[in-house]
Order: structure tokens, then C-alpha cells, then sequence
């Protein structure tokens, strides 16, 4: 035995310091592995849409209504399935509408109880009791120990059981022990959560699904690219902070900044009347999501601070690809290519029309008032405690990529040649590729926030979240341009294009998706890429599955800025023992709706592929680690037997 190992088993003493303890865990072990797969929940692109995210959490993209339908089958009415569905998902709100109107409470309360601990019985039978007991709220978890394995039909057990349940509802307990068994429903349903990118942007609530994430169990997240913008805002990268400000004002969509996380806007506000006061900027009104109601004055000063900071934004940017010549982006310094004299911009040799040509601050440096202006809305970023949490939050459960029970996971793509081939991207004179690539530019993402870095290699650090957000050979954009510039100001649409890398075009050649798996040293023989970014337009015959089912992509488009554009609200991927399960969303109406009507999301499953077996933990990358416990352990006994380490016995 080497010296290391020795060094490691009487660590591993410490935890098991006897013969008997490390036996125990090894049974304990080996029975996990023989459990079935627990179920992952894939969503990608929420894009700040909070409720709908809410409820499509709370339903586990239909898990737990299929469960309900397994459960009850023709027993119960289709009614009283969707009224029990409705419970689990809003508990609270449910119980005071069913308490208006139900005239013999207790013995809907009898009824309901019963009914939870069938579905929490089911949806607990994957785990152990260990795991199940620590997902019990504490004030309720004996109860809920006892009512899930003793079953009312056992005739020893049935008055026992019908005890247990009246007294929860004589005490007045009743309301909250059936909130708990809902939410340990919910919990119990999906075992681990994967967000593929893109929290932030376009919806109101990108700050109350940070909140609910804070919260949730067991989840993970691949950076998007508007997630980075918002880690660059925070992280005090000016052209991000305009981004963020200019996408909001252009959705007309301020609840995030100043509800969620207090950015005060009065200065932007003061500002642009001030300077564009006499313009009515109205290639800058906004885009009007349902429900949005805005007076003309609202509208008009919406469209006037939109203006304000996009003028600002292009300076910063211009400012930023300066520095970095290498990054070859000179050519997006569109403003400065202004000929006001005669309202022309000069692109590519090639004089366009401007669709207006009023710039009161200048078309190059920012004036005095712009450089105030910015202190103040850097200053609001940087203090803003909230925004700090949830960037924290993004960072600590985050990266560029992930790997997952031979899943390949990731926002947008994986850079490439013409060929199919991993490009090579230069960063600092150094060039990456595929797995490398990921990982340096996550080590440059951290960084920027780490107090201990050098302060040259920091302000690039800081300076890159603006080539992340919009670079060409970014793996979170992946364009031949951002033609921000050209769809406000210019009045040729051919300007419009962005033209999608090399991956979007080949990513559905089976043979490429296993050069970037290989790449990423994804093995095994049902291994899969799934990202998102780019919304699959079902309304045009696109398939989310590519490559002979290789790839997978999930964003369907769950803003409402894309419905109208792809024709649904979204995919979510379910990973359960049996297989993978894509679902289609339809439109979310509204979370009132949801708890009064008992509406859920429409949704439409595709069964993707299914295992020859039920998987278990064993087949699963938790198998593996359990597998190297058991040895480790075993070596352990190993050495207790033959005296090579001593138990140590109380």
C-alpha cells in the first residue's frame, strides 16, 4: 500500500472508525445504486419570464400531472385530477378559494390528504428514506414519515393512519401539513435542475427567478450571453451596463432594474430630455409585450432615455474595441463612420442612409454630461446588494459548460471551421479550442471578481464580457456581427443580417456533434449535446432534435418577445429513468388564471429516445463516484482485518 493511500484510509477512519460503520455504508451504497435514475429538468433562454417559469417548475413540465393520471387513472374525475394538480402546484392560494366555496371542509381535508400521500408516496419511492427524510420540513417530517409507509388498507394500520389525519385537521393543522406535502411534492418530483443560459432580458422577472433559484434545491446553470452582460454590468464593464439599460428601455421593461434590484434611473431620465428633448427618437419606441400599457408621455420619455444610453453605449463600445485591436472589431464603430454633412454612414467602403442623423452629444468621445451620467449608473450596478446576491449566485452554481450523465451542456455552441473542425480562438495571444476554450474563458469570467487579480490582467478580464456579449468567435454569440447599429439608424435591411457560424450550420451533421463530444470526452453510447440560444421556429417544420438525435435544442422561444416568431413558448427536456421526454409549451396565460381556472400550460411530449432498461443510479455519473466510495471502503475493511489501521472503538 502506497503511502498516499495509507494517508487517505486513515482519513476515511475518521468518518467510519470501525468495522461495523464502514460495512454499513457499504451496504447502504450498494443498495443506492440499485434505485432508479433520478429525474433532471432541462429549461434554457427564461428570459426574465417569472411566472411562466414559476409554474413550469411547479409542474415539472407535466411530471406531476402524468404521475396524477398514473395514480388515480379512472378512480377519480378529470376535474378532481386537475383541481389536485392545482393544489400541489399553489398550495396557499388554492386552499382560500377551495375554503369559500367547500361546505364540508373536513372531509375534503380527509379526502386531500389521502390523495397527496398517494402522489408524495410515488414520487419519493426513487429515493432513500435518508434523502427523502431531509426534504421534510421540520415541523411536519415525522408525520409525513409515518403517513408515506404505512399504507390505510392495511387493516393493522388503517385506524392508526385515520388517527393521524383527524387530529391534523382538530388541531387546525390541516392547511399547513397539506401546503408541506405540496411542496414536498414538488421537491421530490425533480431530482436536479439544469439552466442552459439566458436568464436575463426581455421579461419583467429575471430578479424573482434568481430569488426562486436562491431557494431551490439542486440546480446548475451554463452561462448565456445575457447572463454575461448582466456579470459584466455588475462587474463594472460600462458598455455592458448600457446594454443591459438599452435592452430594457427597448421592451420597455424597467421592473427588473429599478423594482428588483434599485439602479435609479432618474438620472438617464433627467438626462435625455434635457438632450434629446426636441427629438421623437422613434426608431427607439418601444417594443409593447401583452398587458403592457403605456400613455404617450410614458412612451415618448421611454423612447427619449433609449436613445440617450444607445448613443452612450456605441462610445463605450467604440472605446473598448479600440483597446483591443486584436479583437478586430474595429469595424462596429459604426458612429464614429457618420458623415452628418451629408446623413450618410460609411460601412465597408459604402456610403448608407441614415434614417435620422440628429446626435446633439457627437458622434465620438462621450461629452462631459455622458461621462457624469455613467458615473452615476456605474455607481447604482456596483452597489446594488441585490444584483451582487444573484450574480454570486450565478457564479458559485455556474460555468460555461457542463457534463451530466453523458450530456454535453452549453448556452449557444462550440466555435468551429468551415469544416467542422474545432477553431481555434486567440485570447491574450494564446489560442483555444473546445473544452479548452470553455474553460479559459471561465477562468476569465471569475476572475474579473476575484480581489487577488492583477489589475492589468482584470481590467481585460473586465473588458471581455463585452467580446463575450457580441465578439465573433464568442462561443455565447457565434455571428459575423451584431447589427445593432444598422437596425436603428440605417434604412437598408440587407444591413439587418447576421450571419450564424459554422456551428449552427453544421451542427446537425451527426459526425460533427460526435467530433465536439469526443472533443469534450463526453463517452458512452447514448451521449447527447443539448443547448439552446437559438429559438427553434416550429412554425417553419424546424426540429428541435438534430444530428439523428446527437443534439438537442430547447429554447422554443419561452419570451413572449418570440412567440410570435416561433409559434410556441418553449421546450423543457425531462431526463427521467425511462428516457428523455422533450415538451412543447403553448403560451402561459397567467398564474391567477393557473390557481382560479386550474389552467395549466399546454404541452405536447415527444418521446425522444427511451432505454432498453430502467436506469438506475448505477448507470448514472453519481453511480460512478458511489462505485469509487465502495472501493475506497472496501479497502478500508481491508485494512481493519489485517490490523494495517486500528478501529477506533468508543
Amino acid at each position: 500500500m502506497s503511502e498516499n493511500d495509507m494517508h487517505y484510509l486513515q482519513l476515511l477512519s475518521k468518518s467510519f472508525p470501525t468495522i461495523a460503520d464502514a460495512a454499513t455504508e457499504v451496504i447502504n451504497l450498494e443498495a443506492i445504486m440499485n434505485l432508479p435514475k433520478g429525474t433532471e429538468h432541462f429549461l434554457a433562454d427564461l428570459h426574465g419570464e417569472n411566472e411562466a417559469f414559476e409554474h413550469v417548475l411547479k409542474n415539472a413540465s407535466g411530471n406531476i400531472k402524468r404521475k396524477v393520471n398514473e395514480i388515480f387513472g379512472n378512480s377519480i374525475r378529470e376535474l378532481e385530477k386537475k383541481e389536485l394538480c392545482t393544489l400541489i402546484y399553489y398550495p396557499e392560494q388554492k386552499l382560500e378559494l377551495i375554503k369559500a366555496v367547500e361546505e364540508d371542509l373536513d372531509d375534503w381535508y380527509r379526502i386531500t390528504i389521502h390523495q397527496l400521500v398517494k402522489v408524495c408516496r410515488d414520487v419519493s419511492s426513487k429515493y432513500t428514506r435518508s434523502k427523502v427524510r431531509k426534504s421534510l420540513p421540520a415541523e411536519f417530517s415525522y408525520i409525513i414519515e409515518e403517513l408515506l409507509h404505512e399504507r390505510s388498507d392495511d387493516q393493522d394500520k388503517a385506524a392508526y393512519v385515520a388517527v393521524i389525519v383527524d387530529t391534523i385537521i382538530s388541531t387546525g393543522r390541516a392547511d399547513d401539513f397539506i401546503c408541506a406535502l405540496c411542496n414536498v411534492i414538488q421537491r421530490l418530483a425533480i431530482d436536479q435542475l439544469h439552466i442552459l443560459g439566458d436568464i436575463y432580458d426581455r421579461g419583467p422577472g429575471a430578479h424573482l427567478i434568481m430569488d426562486t433559484l436562491r431557494q431551490y434545491h439542486s440546480w446548475d446553470i451554463q452561462w448565456g450571453n445575457h447572463d454575461i452582460l448582466w456579470m459584466g454590468a455588475f462587474a463594472g464593464n460600462d458598455a455592458c451596463i448600457c446594454n443591459v439599460l438599452r435592452l430594457s428601455l427597448r421592451y420597455a421593461n424597467l421592473a427588473t432594474l429599478e423594482d428588483g434590484y434599485g439602479i435609479n434611473l432618474v438620472p438617464l431620465a433627467t438626462f435625455a430630455l434635457d438632450t434629446y428633448g426636441d427629438d421623437p427618437c422613434q426608431e427607439f419606441m418601444p417594443h409593447l409585450l401583452k398587458d403592457a400599457e403605456l400613455d404617450e408621455k410614458t412612451l415618448l420619455l421611454t423612447a427619449k432615455m433609449h436613445k440617450a444610453i444607445t448613443i452612450i453605449q456605441f462610445k463605450k463600445e467604440a472605446e473598448i474595441f479600440h483597446r483591443h485591436p486584436e479583437w478586430m472589431m474595429d469595424d462596429r464603430c459604426l458612429l464614429e463612420a457618420i458623415d452628418t454633412a451629408r446623413d450618410v454612414c460609411c460601412m465597408g467602403g459604402k456610403d448608407y442612409e441614415m434614417k435620422s442623423c440628429f446626435f446633439p452629444t457627437g458622434t465620438k468621445e462621450l461629452t462631459a454630461e455622458e461621462e457624469e451620467l455613467m458615473k452615476k449608473l456605474h455607481h447604482s450596478f456596483r452597489v446594488s446588494e441585490k444584483l451582487r446576491k444573484h450574480i454570486r449566485t450565478i457564479l458559485s452554481h455556474g460555468c460555461m459548460y457542463n457534463i451530466c450523465n453523458q450530456n454535453l451542456l452549453y448556452h449557444a455552441s462550440v466555435p468551429l471551421n468551415e469544416d467542422g473542425t474545432l477553431k481555434d480562438v486567440e485570447i491574450m495571444g494564446q489560442k483555444y479550442q473546445g473544452r479548452q476554450l470553455m474553460e479559459y474563458i471561465g477562468q476569465l469570467v471569475r476572475a474579473a471578481f476575484e480581489n487577488d487579480t492583477e489589475p492589468e490582467l482584470k481590467a481585460y478580464d473586465k473588458d471581455y464580457f463585452l467580446y463575450l456579449w457580441c465578439g465573433k468567435d464568442s462561443p455565447l454569440f457565434d455571428k459575423s456581427k451584431m447589427a445593432t447599429f444598422e437596425r436603428y439608424f440605417l434604412t437598408d435591411k440587407d444591413t439587418y443580417k447576421e450571419e450564424k457560424g459554422a456551428y449552427f450550420r453544421l451542427r446537425n451533421n451527426a459526425e460533427v456533434c460526435d467530433r465536439i463530444l469526443d472533443a469534450f470526452d463526453v463517452t458512452g453510447d447514448n451521449r447527447h449535446i443539448i443547448n439552446g440560444h437559438v429559438p427553434v421556429h416550429v412554425t417553419k417544420g424546424e426540429n428541435p432534435i438534430k444530428a439523428n438525435g446527437r443534439l438537442m435544442v430547447i429554447d422554443g422561444g419561452f419570451s413572449e418577445a418570440y412567440h410570435s416568431e416561433t409559434g410556441i413558448a418553449g421546450y423543457t427536456l425531462i431526463y427521467h429513468s425511462r428516457g428523455f421526454q422533450l415538451v412543447q409549451h403553448e403560451p402561459f396565460t397567467s398564474t391567477k388564471d393557473a390557481i382560479r381556472r386550474g389552467t395549466d400550460i399546454k404541452s405536447t411530449t415527444q418521446i425522444v429516445e427511451m432505454s432498453s432498461h430502467r436506469m438506475l443510479v448505477a448507470d448514472t455519473d453519481k453511480g460512478n463516484e458511489l462505485r469509487t466510495q465502495i472501493a475506497d471502503l472496501k479497502k478500508l475493511l481491508h485494512a481493519y482485518r489485517h490490523g494495517i489501521i486500528k478501529e477506533k472503538r468508543n
